[in-house]
């Protein structure tokens, strides 16, 4: 990108665009640097495939949300506020704005454009463009219709429009995104915050990954990586990472069992869940039911169908394998998808998941071991007492 970007600027055809990115991708390192000496006075940059001029001011994006007006907010991450639109062609837009008080700043924000602007696949979020003014910072992305998955999947009323069918394509829409991210671009991505509210669905219900701030490009030959810094959400977490600091694919493969646990148990939250008994994990509660060969009752009954029997038992199958405790033992993205279409005909069984002998451990009596107990990370914590 050119630092004498000013209120000029404007989308230039294919080969110069390309140039640019190429440019910025060889510089991604360092974006913070370069983004502190740009502006991009009352425009924001449209990214046209087609490479055909585009341009629009930032006024023009403030009268397509109907300046930023509460009504037209639909959703709200880390990152901020999330806004639909239309631009005066009738384009529809979801305008994503990053809060002040955002523990995200231009980093995640440029990382989020550096990345997502090289990618395309029919299973991630098309960034149609970005914006940067002073402290105003914006992503501007293809709207979609059905909202996030979270929306849908964890509200009573909602639900009910995921027949099995449904939520079974899109599972495999998702599989289909993380195999492209871990293996298919040209990018080797780990995307580190796989859960329901990144996960939006177009008019057709089709899943799309977004939200891009966390991910980490790896280089040719790394497996892993490890950081002091650990970003996600609780209950979506591997142990590796949420207790170390060390992701790869198999920590995004960990998340990905967790998002199928939820996506076929409606209403069941894995950051808010806690069986009324026992007090364990959403993990730990399918791996109860799992062990008590009482597998069925791993799918809501709501979308019970005994014509997709087979294919459900071998939902379940999958997600306890990609929740497993050992990264050695978790799939990677491709094996997922080969157990999904049942090309692997007969998958091995399942080890006890993440987490579960710390669970165990907390069902004994605190009073008589002087022991209270609190959860972070869904890993329950033993705190010990003198007397």
């Amino acid at each position: 990108m050119n630092r004498k970007m000013n209120s000029d600027i404007k989308v230039e055809g294919n080969g110069e665009m390309k140039r640019k990115r190429e440019t910025f991708e060889s510089n991604h390192h360092n974006y913070s640097d370069h983004w502190s000496h740009c502006r991009c006075h009352h425009n924001i940059l449209l990214m046209e495939e087609d490479g055909n001029d585009s341009q629009t001011s930032l006024e023009e994006v403030a009268t397509a949300t109907n300046n930023f007006h509460v009504a037209n907010m639909f959703g709200r991450g880390g990152f901020g506020p999330v806004y639909r639109g239309k631009l005066h062609d009738g384009q529809e837009i979801a305008v994503k704005r990053l809060s002040r008080t955002s523990g995200q700043g231009l980093k995640e924000f440029m990382n989020e454009v550096a990345l997502i602007s090289k990618l395309q696949h029919r299973n991630l979020a098309r960034l149609l463009g970005y914006c940067i003014e002073g402290e105003e910072k914006m992503l501007i992305y293809e709207y979609m219709p059905n909202k996030s998955l979270d929306t849908i999947v964890f509200d009573p009323l909602y639900q009910k429009l995921l027949d099995w069918r449904k939520r079974f394509n899109i599972i495999k829409g998702i599989s289909r995104g993380l195999l492209y991210l871990h293996r298919d671009s040209r990018l080797k991505i780990i995307y580190r915050d796989l859960k329901a509210s990144n996960i939006l669905l177009d008019l057709e219900l089709n899943p799309k990954i977004s939200n891009f701030g966390m991910a980490r490009i790896f280089g040719g030959n790394e497996v892993q990586a490890k950081t002091k810094r650990v970003v996600g959400t609780y209950g979506y977490m591997s142990p590796e990472y949420a207790m170390h600091g060390v992701f790869s694919e198999k920590s995004d493969v960990f998340s990905f069992g967790v998002l199928l646990l939820e996506i076929t148990l409606s209403g069941r939250r894995s950051t808010s869940f806690d069986d009324d008994e026992q007090h364990m994990s959403l993990v730990g509660f399918a791996w109860k039911l799992w062990k008590d060969e009482n597998r069925m009752a791993l799918v809501d009954p709501a979308i019970w169908d005994p014509s997709f029997q087979l294919e459900m038992l071998r939902c379940i199958h999958v997600r306890l394998l990609c929740v497993q405790d050992s990264t050695r033992d978790r799939p990677i993205a491709s094996t997922v998808i080969s157990m999904l279409s049942s090309e692997i005909a007969d998958p091995p069984t399942p080890k006890q998941p993440a987490f579960i002998e710390r669970e165990m451990a907390s069902y004994t009596d605190p009073a008589q071991q002087g022991q209270i107990k609190s959860s972070i990370y869904n890993v329950t914590i033993t705190t010990v007492y003198g007397r």
